[in-house]
């Protein structure tokens, strides 16, 4: 990872390249490549197991069901029946998680909080998607949205489909302009919802 690193940075200095003055888009078109979801993965190691080396491999964390502790080395993700661990909460501050992901999150049935935080590939479109997926309709009781700079009002509003979230957190998130509709729309879908904004 390092030599990409050192790579990029040698190119972003070429003022001739149309791209080098942001090195972002070269980082963001080099972890679409390494995102690629592999469905062969997820059937022949299970949901959790997929989507867990997904998430660490982005530099998210993960904790399942009974432990206390949060998983974040990659290379020490437990061993043993591959249906033993399911994913309880998910931590992806400061992740590379995206959209060309989202598949990975689609077998999961027992998460129930997911924290995006600083997650700078994150879109509208994966928080749409998150939002019509049934199965987390049903087990996400908490989620916490934190300077997801690219995340708008519409995305936002895509989560009123939950079922059963009691806590919703947005806090800095400069793309969302219409707060006053974010509290109507969640008060009328979801009126026991616990939501708090630090919203500018």
């Amino acid at each position: 990872m390092m030599l990409f690193r050192k790579i990029s940075q040698q190119l972003c200095g070429l003022k001739k390249l149309p791209w080098s003055c942001d090195c972002r888009y070269f980082w963001g078109w080099l972890n679409a490549v390494f995102h690629k979801v592999d469905y062969e993965r997820i059937r022949d190691v299970g949901p959790d197991r997929a989507a867990s080396e997904w998430l660490l491999h982005c530099g998210a964390m993960v904790r399942y069901h009974g432990q206390e502790r949060w998983q974040k080395d990659y290379n020490r993700l437990p061993t043993g029946p591959l249906d033993k661990y399911k994913i309880q909460a998910i931590d992806a501050t400061d992740s590379c998680i995206m959209s060309i992901g989202f598949d990975y999150m689609e077998g999961l049935h027992h998460v129930e909080k997911i924290r995006l935080r600083k997650c700078h590939y994150i879109k509208d479109d994966y928080l749409e998607k998150l939002g019509k997926l049934e199965n987390l309709q049903k087990s996400v009781l908490g989620m916490e949205i934190i300077s997801c700079g690219n995340v708008t009002d519409k995305g936002i509003i895509a989560l009123y489909h939950s079922r059963n979230p009691k806590y919703l957190l947005l806090s800095d998130l400069p793309g969302v302009r219409k707060k006053e509709n974010l509290i109507r729309a969640f008060k009328t879908a979801l009126p026991s919802l616990e939501l708090k904004l630090d919203l500018k």
